[in-house]
């Protein structure tokens, strides 16, 4: 088997209503309410996947009160079937989103990422606008081999590309003389930090694995400013050795994301990013904040496939 198609993300916000309206009314994005056990959720078309915005209490979640990207839901006519073929362990059966039957996997088989299998479900006609789909969905990893074996090698999930980001520091010494002029030295360059990064295609997107080169070192983090490498890596290492691997943010892929940004920021919503900046990929990236979400960590990319 070849891979599965994602039918959606749980999103768990403490403000489903906020990130509802940001979606559906601030993005353009389609959606509609759908039954689930436990109660309606609301689930929006990203391209040929959705996502699902829950309550963060809502019993359906396998971590009530979290917020964030609770777990991922992949396509699958016969979802038992689906798991014995891979060798995966069930620990939950039950109906799901749009009473569709849906199973739930060991979250240690699936490299931290909560995962289930659940039936196809009919999702919104996607609209066009200042979103066209999921870019990717990022996961704080231990190790990016194993999560290769994972979904690759057992899941049949292709790899788009892989990568390294890394932070150098580079100092630069003057010496100044009023007879031989000005001459300046290059230190040696000193490795900051960096990520390593497998990037895994579901569908029409990716999985973002990123782990940390040196989880060793201390982890600098400063949270709700604009990022580079650096703080990128203290923020991958501090959510594993905090909570482990697993599902850590969510991107959309927008065709002008100076524009989506501008168009967020004139709705009041609160920013981290007012213009696009350097990403994986060759992208430009830009963050919403989170408490504009309801705690889910949401950027945009803006990039050229090739």
């Amino acid at each position: 088997m070849s891979g599965y198609d994602l039918s959606y993300v749980a999103l768990s916000s403490r403000e489903p209503e906020q990130l509802i309206d940001v979606l559906g009314n601030d993005l353009g994005m389609a959606g509609e309410a759908i039954d689930a056990p436990g109660g309606d959720v609301h689930i929006f078309a990203a391209g040929k996947s959705g996502l699902c915005v829950f309550n963060s209490d809502h019993p359906l979640l396998d971590n009530p009160g979290g917020t964030g990207l609770d777990h991922i839901v992949l396509s699958s006519a016969d979802p038992a079937a689906a798991a014995k073929t891979h060798g995966l362990t069930v620990i939950g059966e039950e109906k799901g989103v749009g009473a569709k039957a849906q199973i739930r996997i060991a979250p240690e088989q699936t490299v931290g990422v909560r995962t289930r299998f659940a039936e196809p479900l009919i999702l919104p006609k996607p609209t066009k606008g200042l979103i066209e789909r999921i870019d990717h969905l990022g996961v704080a990893s231990a190790d990016v081999a194993r999560d290769e074996a994972v979904f690759v090698t057992n899941l049949g999930c292709p790899v788009e590309s892989r990568q390294t980001d890394f932070e150098v520091s580079m100092a630069v010494e003057s010496f100044t003389s009023d007879k031989y002029g000005v001459i300046y030295h290059n230190r040696q360059p000193e490795p900051v930090g960096g990520l390593r990064v497998l990037f895994v295609s579901i569908g029409d997107f990716e999985l973002e694995f990123l782990q940390d080169i040196d989880p060793t070192a201390a982890h600098v983090v400063d949270h709700g400013h604009p990022g580079n490498t650096k703080q990128d890596r203290g923020v991958i290492g501090s959510y594993v050795a905090k909570r482990g691997p697993g599902l850590h943010h969510i991107a959309l892929k927008t065709p002008d994301i100076k524009k989506t940004l501008a168009h967020l920021d004139s709705k009041g919503r609160r920013m981290i990013d007012l213009e696009g900046r350097p990403g994986s990929r060759r992208a430009k990236i830009g963050f919403i904040h989170p408490s504009a979400l309801g705690g889910v960590l949401l950027h945009f990319v803006e990039r050229t496939e090739i």
